[in-house]
């Protein structure tokens, strides 16, 4: 046997080797999708419901930005409304999308450290929004995520990264 037909032989060998442990890996299999449930979370205590959180989590079957946004127009009207003074800067963050399925205006950002009303102003639009901020627990200038109603208000495109000034209430 020759020695590049030894390696080409334990090459293949090697390579049905680790094919086989595929098998066993579990997200490979089929799941059981009737077995995923929404599990309802409730806010901590003593914090305010997430503006627009009353529209309730989407449907199942969401594929559209409207669908997804179960906010109503009066609601973000609301949420878009100054509020009467009282609001101290925090800060400016770089924003992405949260989780569009997850109702309401808020907003997860490095910038807090505890839940609490704030407003994102979006520089780009001059449009602001009231918004739960909630803390991400990443670092400072790591970023923070926005939900679609709040994104949406802001008039930033939803595959942008807007940079957005945080106040708090």
């Amino acid at each position: 046997m020759t020695a590049r037909r030894i390696i080409a032989t334990g090459a293949s060998a090697l390579a049905l080797a680790s094919l086989a442990g595929c098998a066993e890996i579990p997200f490979l299999e089929p799941r059981d999708e009737s077995a995923a449930r929404p599990v309802a979370v409730a806010p901590p205590p003593g914090a305010a419901a997430s503006p627009g959180a009353a529209a309730g989590a989407p449907p199942a079957s969401a594929v559209t930005v409207e669908e997804f946004d179960t906010t109503t127009p009066e609601e973000r009207a609301a949420a878009a409304a100054p509020t009467a003074g009282g609001e101290d800067a925090l800060g400016t963050t770089v924003a992405s999308l949260g989780s569009p399925a997850e109702p309401g205006f808020w907003a997860e950002t490095p910038l807090v450290s505890a839940v609490r009303p704030g407003r994102l102003t979006n520089p780009a639009t001059g449009a602001s929004v009231q918004v739960e901020l909630r803390p991400s627990g990443g670092a400072p200038g790591s970023g923070s995520r926005v939900s679609l109603p709040a994104f949406r208000v802001l008039g930033a495109p939803l595959t942008a990264l807007p940079e957005l000034t945080v106040t708090g209430l």
